[in-house]
Parts: C-alpha cells; structure tokens; sequence
C-alpha cells in the first residue's frame, strides 16, 4: 500500500510538472465570456457508444457487417458489438453527463435500431423506446437533446438493396426514416442535423475505399469495385437531396408545432497555404471548396461550387430544376467539426502524389513547413494541434454563410491507447487543447460570428472507427473490459470550467490521481 502510495505521488509530482510548462499558453478563458443559452455540451454517435448490435429487433447495420468481414481494415481488429454498452448504461452516462454540468448533449440515432429493414419493415418499438428513455432522463437533468440522423451508419439491407447512398432510391428511405423520428422525438428534439460529415464519409467510403462499401479504384486504393473519380459526387448528390427532403418535410409538417431547428454538421479543417505564392494561395481556397462548400454550397446557394465544375465537369451531378426547388428549403444553422489545421500546396502546376484525401481537388496536405510542424501531434496521423485556426474556420463559414449560426459539434484530442495509465488520466495535452480552442472560439464571438453551441468530442472513448479502440478521446477513460468509466483530468477541467470553478491544473492532476 505504501509504495502505491509513493507511485501515485510521484505520477502527481510529473503531472503537476507538464502541466505548470504547458498550462501558462492555454489560461485565460472563462464560461462568463459566452452568451446566454450557449450550448456547451459533449457528443458521441449511436455505433461508436451503444452496442448491443443484434438486441431487441435491431437489424444490421453497414458497420456491423463490416468489422466482421473486414477486421483488417480496423487497426485492431475489434468492432463495436458491445463498444460501450451504453445501451444498457444509459443512465449512468446520462449521471455523468449531468455531473460535468453540461447543458446538452449530441448524440446520434442508429437507424438500423427504429428500421431494421428501411420502409420495407415496420418501426422498431423497442428502439423507439429506448430513444424515449434516453431523451426524457436527458430532459430531467436539464440537458438538451441535439440529434443526429446519420452518423456514418445505416442499415444494411439498404447497402443491398438501394446501394447504399448510390442509388437514388436512398432518398425516400431516408426522408421516411427521417419523419419516423420527427413524430416520435420531436415535441422534445429541439435541435436536429441530419447527416453527420458526409463530406468526410463519402470520400472515405466510395474514393479511399477505408469504410463501408469499401469502394475505390486506382491511383486512390485497390478495391474490388468502385470508381474513386465519381462514385463520391453520386454519393454526395444522394446525401445532399436525402438532406433537403428531410428538411422541407420538417419545415413543413413538424417545425412551427414542435418549435425545432434543422441543420447539417460538416468536416472543416482549416488549410494554410504552404508558401506565399498565388498558386498555394489558390490551393488552400481550393481544398475548402471541395470539402466544405461541396455540401453547403447547394443547401444555401442551390449548386455546387465554381472550382469543383471546372475540375471534376461531368464526374459532378447536375441539379435538375425539381431538384433546385427543393434545395430553397434552407438549414437553420451549420454544425462544424474543427480539430485541426494543415498547411494546402498546389498540384496543378508541381507534380504531387494525389492518392490523398484532398487529391481530388489537386492539393497535397502537408503537417509542416520548413521543418517545422504547424502544431503539436496528437495520436490521430495528419491531426495536429492549432487552436489559433479555430477562429478564422469559423469567421470564413460565417462570413460565406450570411451569419447562419454556427455549433462547433466536435472538437477533441486524441490520445494513444498504448500510452501510460498515467499519461491517458493526467491528460495534460488535452486539457490544454480544450482550453485553447475554446479560447479562439470565444475570440470569434466577440469578433461577431453567430456561434451558439460547443461540442467536445468525446464523452468517454469509443469505438473509433477504423482505429478501433487504439485511440482515446473521453473526457473519461473506459476500461473495456469492466465498462468501468474513470474522469480523467479534462472531465474535470472541464467541469471546473462549465461551473465556474477556478481550479489550477495542480489541483485537477491530483483530483484525477486520486
């Protein structure tokens, strides 16, 4: 027991050390500064958290099948049958959600939980019922439900029949999925995206070939089908239209009775040009018009943008003008996920490899300049940390939005699994990430952007995706084993913060310590 004691005060003695070097450059912001009603909550998305995959009438979903069929395609070979179990531990996490003292709470639905089978089957009472339970012990701790539709998965008896999100046929699945939740949860769901990143999902699942379908074709990846230089618009143009046939029917049948608002989270890093020269200049604008304005530009302005015409011509869906018409049914506001910033070179005129996440629009991402990274590395390859890019993502959406509100949906630092117990509870890094972003977020509000809402990513590790259970982003660390959830030192900044609480870092080390 004593020497137990001993480690544990010497973890403390090293946590306290990096956090007095690391904390000076990240103090200096306060809840005060934020308006009245500003949602400051946490996020999670119904695949990554809930498990129980086959219980209680849910039918497969595109990434259940995957992680089994794939498991080389996830870094650590595990998927999310069990994942955190929140299914079963809901009011747990919804404890711990009011224990932070946040004021909201992101989460998403699974489809495939309420529509086994799409329109072809009949709604899933016991998803229903679980939505309910969860919604209504959110709303008897005060904290507002903000809910994804779609947050990458789907089920998958649509991948089969419809062809996932290529075929057309997707749209009406979609919309009525869609008014299923809204006459089921929407007298309490007062805030509703509908698709979570598809500028993100799309290039992953049909030009890099790393999700669900799996689709891709060369220079980009080896697949066994897929076309990486169209099936990505197809796909976009689907999501697109599924997006704004879902909001016209929300704006028409369920807005001015259930009094919601309706929007879209979208990807945004922020691109520096890597020189100074008009062509870098040229690429960084070029690599945000081919992933923020893909999508944003039709919702708000009914068509894609100039740049990605010139380049990808017939590869881009036309909109017909029934199709346009739909499109003046407008969001209610943009959810962004901003973690980083990286510096765009050109490829139009210097030859670059394009087998790249922004290839398509002829730019080479690139983590450093001179031999100097743009910021510090997280655990997630290409992620770094430059909280000082917050603020101009988000005066550009502002100022090309027309003043839309604005929720940072997602904002978080990743950790490795395979760090220390102590380095993964005494996390340092992220409280100091937290704490600068946030700082440049209150920045742009006083600098005028309509910004309503903030969103750490994530309540409690997860299931990542493709990275498995190798890369931590709670706020709470998860024995997986036990289910057990552990505070580390950000919940507990971030408690501090959301209270009021005026803690020093030195006593948070020792809180998560203890």
């Amino acid at each position: 027991m004593a020497a137990a004691r001993g480690i544990a005060a010497v973890t403390t003695a090293l946590a306290v050390a990096v956090a007095a070097a690391l904390a000076p450059a990240a103090r200096g912001v306060d809840r005060s500064e934020f308006p009245p009603g500003f949602l400051f909550g946490a996020a999670t998305s119904a695949y990554q958290v809930e498990g129980a995959y086959l219980e209680d009438g849910k039918g497969l979903c595109n990434w259940d099948v995957f992680t089994h069929t794939h498991s080389r395609g996830i870094r650590d070979g595990r998927n999310g049958d069990v994942a955190d179990d929140h299914y079963h531990r809901y009011m747990g996490d919804v404890e711990i959600l009011h224990s932070l003292g946040v004021n909201s709470y992101r989460f998403s639905i699974s489809w495939a939980r309420v529509l086994r089978r799409g329109r072809l089957g009949g709604v899933n009472s016991d998803g229903i019922a679980f939505y309910n339970r969860l919604i209504d012990a959110l709303l008897q701790k005060g904290i507002q439900p903000f809910v994804t539709l779609n947050h990458f998965d789907m089920p998958h008896e649509l991948e089969i029949r419809c062809g996932g999100w290529l075929g057309a046929g997707i749209r009406e699945e979609y919309e009525h999925y869609a008014d299923v939740c809204f006459r089921a949860f929407g007298d309490r769901v007062k805030f509703w995206t509908t698709f979570n990143e598809p500028n993100l999902f799309t290039k992953f699942q049909y030009m890099l070939g790393a999700y669900p379908p799996n689709h891709c074709s060369a220079p980009f990846g080896s697949c066994n089908s897929g076309d990486s230089h169209r099936e990505p618009y197809v796909a976009a143009h689907n999501i697109i239209l599924s997006h704004a046939v879902a909001v016209r029917n929300y704006k028409e049948n369920y807005q001015a009775k259930q009094g919601g608002s309706i929007g879209i989270v979208i990807a945004m890093k922020w691109y520096e040009p890597l020189t100074n020269t008009t062509e870098d200049i040229l690429a960084a604008r070029r690599a945000l018009s081919f992933e923020l304005e893909w999508f944003l530009d039709p919702i708000f302005f009914g068509d894609y943008p100039r740049e990605m015409r010139e380049i990808l011509q017939s590869n881009l869906p036309t909109f017909t003008s029934e199709e346009k018409k739909l499109l003046q049914y407008k969001a209610d506001f943009i959810g962004l996920n901003h973690y980083t910033a990286i510096y765009a070179k050109d490829c139009i005129y210097s030859p670059c490899n394009l087998q790249t996440y922004e290839g398509n629009a002829f730019v080479l991402a690139i983590g450093e300049r001179d031999g100097v990274k743009i910021g510090r590395d997280t655990a997630f390859a290409g992620y770094y940390v430059v909280p000082e890019a917050m603020e101009p993502a988000i005066m550009y959406v502002s100022q090309r939005y027309k003043d839309t509100p604005v929720y940072i949906t997602e904002n978080g630092y990743s950790q490795s699994s395979d760090a220390s117990r102590e380095e993964l509870m005494n996390d340092v890094e992220r409280v100091n990430y937290l704490k600068g972003y946030v700082a440049y977020l209150s920045a742009a509000i006083r600098n005028g952007a309509n910004v309503r809402g903030y969103f750490v990513w994530t309540l409690m590790d997860n299931f990542e995706w493709t990275f498995g259970f190798s890369v931590r982003y709670g706020l709470y660390h998860v024995d997986f084993d036990t289910q057990e959830r552990t505070p580390r030192m950000s919940a507990r900044w971030y408690q501090d913060f959301l209270t009021g609480s005026s803690l020093t870092l030195e006593a948070q080390a020792q809180r998560a310590d203890s």
